[in-house]
């Protein structure tokens, strides 16, 4: 057990202390029952009537032992004759300590040497206060003779140990010890029968010791209680709970098993004690009321015990639902700080009214969860005080904690309201300056519009001045009212920013009414007189309007001379001027109002622009597929282990989850838990991205793994796409599509990565990391091409040894092939006479496999394709030459000295070369390889840094291979770590026209 928690129950210890108490009572009492030595220690002489306990009483109350005639008493151990004198005797020693003790020895028809010897050994062994010892001598003439004889020579010595009185019959007995106190046997009318007594002797003694168990059992049980530790942790709570629970129904079983016990004996007992013996029959009555005393003793016990285990079963249980609460309350608190910090992260500053909205969009969602986990509160304070009202042993604490619930609660509920009372006046202002804003921008658009022509006369001029009048009416009160004013209305949530938006608005304004009153003055002047039409120039405004709408059409143009200046700009980004006649226009849609816009997106502001765009896209459809595997994982992976779906899965899936959705886990453990947030950290920076793609690449391994086993998990689907399972489990989840498009979604996101990389590359030509980005592309269509590979390498068939031994996979594809042997009757010229085989080759890090590709074909056929092996080649023995005559598309791969050679045609020239660019790079890493193990095993080594090496010889782009003019050197094997033979022959010089 661990250290005791500082909330953990104070002990009953009264309780305790009344069980000790009761069990103390118990014990005194069973010492009058029991004795040291039991009747199964001798029951094989008490049954033989050695001696017993008649229940007569001599004088002074002294107890009687009756040792009767018996032929083998010379027979008995000086032990065992010790042990049942002790035994007889501390029957009623137990009841009445110092009680005395008369002996009857019948020896009527024994000898005198058989009296003298029965006498020497009960002086040597009896154990208690021998009062007097009466026998009755042999019957017979001359065995009473000789006795007389003997016991008058040797009466001095038995006197001196023990009182001895000779009786010659049983008449004499009667002068010591009464009528109603002897058994039949002497005359006397004791109704004593032997067998019953031990019967009777042997149901007390087994009484007593059950009983003694019970009351040590009781007494063990309620001091491991007393001194138990509790521990922490609610689960060792409630295994010590059901422990303790199990004992005690054990305990009370037992407890009535005694009871039962004792009710039978004390009903012997009665039907032995007879009314009219009942002054004779004392022991026996003694014994009834030992028995009665024990069971009402028991009862105390069990009364006291049931009382402490009550007591503290009952705080156990409290205490249990302390350390859920306090669980509880952990987390809840937990959980409101949490939100309490996601609180204090909203901040407003005023920069747009998107912002404003969207934060304000945040907030209440914030505000629903919060409302959620205060619910959840409320009802942990209900129950606390429930508790609390229920005589809790920690209800001060628990109070304590309802009141810092209830503390959080309020603290966080009314930061929340005051947060969006202040957003909302916020996006209150942002509204009326942008109603402002666009008033200013339609009065600009008004004057833009007034033709010239139709302003010349008095009719036109009257016309524009009441279209001015009437556009005037309609200001919003905000101009008119001033900035003074809205200062002093938003005093409480005015930031920088908005100061500057409410400055440049009225300076917007007192701009446009310049205008406006210009154009009044001179239209005034048209109306009230005729004069000759005047050529009106369109006013262009120093501050541009800030506007959101679209690209306006030609015929709001003025004149084509007239430029129109939108701010597209991001924000903290300077605004940038474009022509119409000259504008480039991307469509960007707008998914709030469910509408497409038309902006000018040329130069620096409008990729900016596109950029974000593509990293939205990036990382909502990241979210989107983050909730799908998850619901997958949920709704069909985990209902496989749900009993109550067990009766829809057949046998043969129950087992076949990790076949059905491989390492689906993995893959949704590393987007939810690293790639989204790395996504999420880049959106205001969204060049970065290509530093998470980066950094992620080596975790984007677990596809190449769920794409081998994706050929498994569709043919198990296939087989089992019509099961009720998966039809109830979509019917949960109310998908629209059935699990299989779901498990194809890992395939389509890998290929989805390196789409949206090359958009973000065309809108990121001119940033600095650029180079990550294309990095990050180029890994992605690594991958891509990687597990493409692996997908073919799993379906070959026939090879023996282990692919994993040949390395990685570098390429693969099919290709026509035509093989020769040297010592075959084909010549190297005559290979392309023969019609080629087709064959699918991979070119692995250490050998290159030749391989037979295979398709089923029919309805239920399975549509992925096979490769049947047939060669293969190790890359420490290959050559090739590049060029074969008579068809660009063809190389050579030679193997072993051109024992084996492959004529390959590729399907494209392009094809062929990044084939021979991947086996060069082979080869020339194994030229360094062999060099390296030359210098430290070869004595040639120097000959071989001179001449070119086998592999960089066969590299070489020519129709054939050439040959060195150093002595040439056979290679037996150029695998690392094995002995490399070499072998010098006569030098050949090669002609001119042979070298490159």
């Amino acid at each position: 057990m661990g250290p005791a928690s500082p909330h953990q129950p104070q002990k009953d210890m009264e309780g305790y202390y009344s069980l000790l108490q009761a069990g103390s009572e118990l014990e005194s009492t069973l010492q009058q029952v029991t004795v040291p030595v039991s009747l199964k220690e001798v029951a094989g002489y008490i049954e033989k009537q050695v001696a017993y306990l008649s229940g007569g009483r001599g004088g002074d109350s002294s107890v009687i032992i009756t040792l009767p005639e018996c032929s083998d008493f010379s027979d008995i151990p000086e032990e065992a004759l010790a042990k049942v004198l002790t035994y007889l005797t501390l029957i009623p020693r137990a009841r009445q300590p110092g009680v005395k003790f008369i002996i009857i020895l019948d020896r009527r028809l024994d000898t005198w040497s058989s009296i003298k010897t029965a006498l020497a050994r009960i002086a040597a062994s009896f154990p208690g206060n021998l009062h007097l010892v009466l026998v009755l001598r042999p019957t017979s003439f001359f065995q009473r003779t000789v006795t007389d004889l003997g016991f008058r020579f040797s009466q001095e010595d038995f006197m001196l140990k023990m009182p001895v009185v000779m009786l010659s019959s049983v008449t004499d007995l009667l002068r010591y010890i009464d009528e109603n106190q002897l058994t039949s046997e002497f005359g006397g009318t004791l109704d004593y029968c032997h067998s019953d007594w031990i019967v009777l002797r042997t149901a007390i003694e087994s009484f007593a010791v059950t009983v003694k168990d019970i009351a040590q059992m009781l007494q063990a049980f309620g001091t491991e209680l007393a001194e138990t530790l509790l521990p922490e942790d609610c689960g060792a709570i409630e295994l010590l709970l059901l422990s303790h629970t199990e004992k005690y129904r054990r305990l009370k079983d037992a407890i009535k098993s005694v009871m039962r016990e004792g009710r039978h004996l004390l009903s012997s007992l009665e039907t032995s004690v007879k009314e009219e013996d009942k002054h004779t029959q004392w022991d026996i009555t003694q014994d009834w009321d030992t028995v009665q005393r024990l069971l009402a003793q028991l009862r105390d016990m069990e009364m006291a015990f049931d009382g402490f285990f009550d007591k503290h079963h009952l705080k156990l249980q409290q205490y249990l639902q302390l350390l859920r609460y306090e669980h509880s309350f952990k987390e809840m608190e937990s959980c409101l700080e949490k939100l309490s910090a996601q609180e204090r992260k909203v901040i407003f500053t005023g920069d747009s009214l998107t912002h404003t909205e969207q934060t304000i969009r945040e907030l209440d969602l914030l505000e629903r969860r919060a409302m959620e986990d205060m619910a959840r509160a409320q009802v942990m304070i209900l129950h606390g005080h429930q508790l609390a009202a229920g005589h809790h042993y920690a209800m001060a604490l628990i109070i304590q904690r309802c009141n810092e619930l209830r503390h959080h609660c309020d603290t966080l509920n009314s930061a929340i309201r005051a947060k969006h009372k202040a957003l909302t006046l916020v996006r209150s202002l942002l509204q009326r300056l942008e109603e402002a804003q666009q008033w200013c921008d339609e009065g600009t658009y008004l004057l833009a519009n007034q033709l010239v022509d139709k302003v010349q006369c008095k009719e036109g001029a009257q016309a524009a001045l009441r279209d001015i009048e009437k556009f005037q009416e309609g200001a919003p009160v905000l101009l008119t009212a001033g900035s003074d004013l809205l200062f002093m209305e938003y005093e409480t949530v005015l930031t920088s920013q908005l100061q500057t938006h409410i400055e440049k608005t009225f300076e917007k304004h007192a701009s446009v009414q310049s205008l406006i009153q210009t154009r009044q003055n001179c239209l005034k002047k048209l109306a009230d007189k005729h004069v000759r039409p005047v050529q009106l120039v369109a006013p262009r405004p120093e501050n541009p309007p800030r506007s959101k709408s679209p690209i306006f059409s030609p015929k709001h143009e003025f004149n084509s001379s007239l430029k129109f200046t939108f701010d597209l700009s991001l924000p903290g980004k300077k605004a940038s001027r474009k022509c119409p006649n000259s504008r480039k226009i991307e469509v960007i849609h707008d998914y709030q109002n469910h509408s497409s816009l038309s902006f000018i997106v040329d130069g620096e502001d409008g990729a900016e622009l596109l950029k974000r765009h593509v990293m939205n896209e990036l990382i909502e459809t990241e979210r989107i597929y983050v909730e799908e595997l998850l619901a997958v994982l949920l709704g069909y992976r985990a209902e496989m282990d749900n009993p109550s779906l067990s009766a829809l899965l057949p046998m043969s899936l129950r087992n076949k989850r990790d076949i059905l959705f491989g390492n689906m886990p993995d893959i949704y453990n590393f987007h939810s838990r690293l790639f989204l947030k790395d996504l999420e950290s880049c959106l205001e920076t969204p060049e970065a991205v290509g530093a998470c793609f980066l950094e992620r690449k080596e975790n984007f391994q677990v596809y190449e793994c769920y794409c081998q086993n994706k050929p498994l998990s569709e043919s198990l689907w296939r087989q089992f796409s019509d099961c009720a399972f998966f039809q109830e489990c979509q019917k949960k989840l109310e998908h629209k599509l059935a699990l299989d498009s779901y498990l194809l979604k890992p395939v389509q996101r890998l290929t989805k990565y390196q789409l949206l990389l090359k958009e973000l590359l065309k809108y990121c030509s001119g940033c600095e990391r650029v180079s990550e980005l294309q990095g990050a592309l180029e890994a992605m269509l690594d991958l891509l091409k990687a597990v493409n590979d692996s997908m073919h390498q799993i379906a070959i068939t026939g090879y023996e040894g282990d692919l994993c031994d040949l390395g990685r996979v570098l390429m693969q594809g099919s290709f026509s092939v035509w093989i020769g042997h040297k010592k075959g009757p084909t010549r190297m010229k005559d290979l392309t006479r023969f019609k080629p085989m087709q064959r699918h080759l991979f070119l692995h890090e250490r050998a290159l496999l030749f391989c037979k590709r295979r398709e089923e074909h029919g309805e239920n056929a399975d549509k992925t394709p096979s490769y049947s092996f047939k060669h293969c080649l190790k890359m420490s023995a290959v050559g090739i030459t590049e060029n074969v005559k008579g068809d660009v598309k063809k190389f050579e791969i030679w193997y072993s000295g051109r024992e084996e050679v492959y004529v390959v045609q590729a399907p494209t020239v392009e094809v062929k070369l990044a084939w021979l660019n991947e086996m060069r790079k082979i080869l020339t890493n194994q030229q360094k390889i062999l060099k390296e193990e030359l210098c430290h095993s070869s004595p040639l080594a120097e000959q071989m840094q001179l001449s070119p090496p086998l592999s960089e010889r066969a590299m070489r782009p020519s129709r054939r291979v050439l040959k060195g003019c150093l002595p040439r050197l056979d290679l037996v094997s150029l695998s690392a770590g094995a002995c490399v033979c070499l072998r010098a022959r006569s030098p050949r010089l090669a002609r001119p026209s042979q070298r490159q």
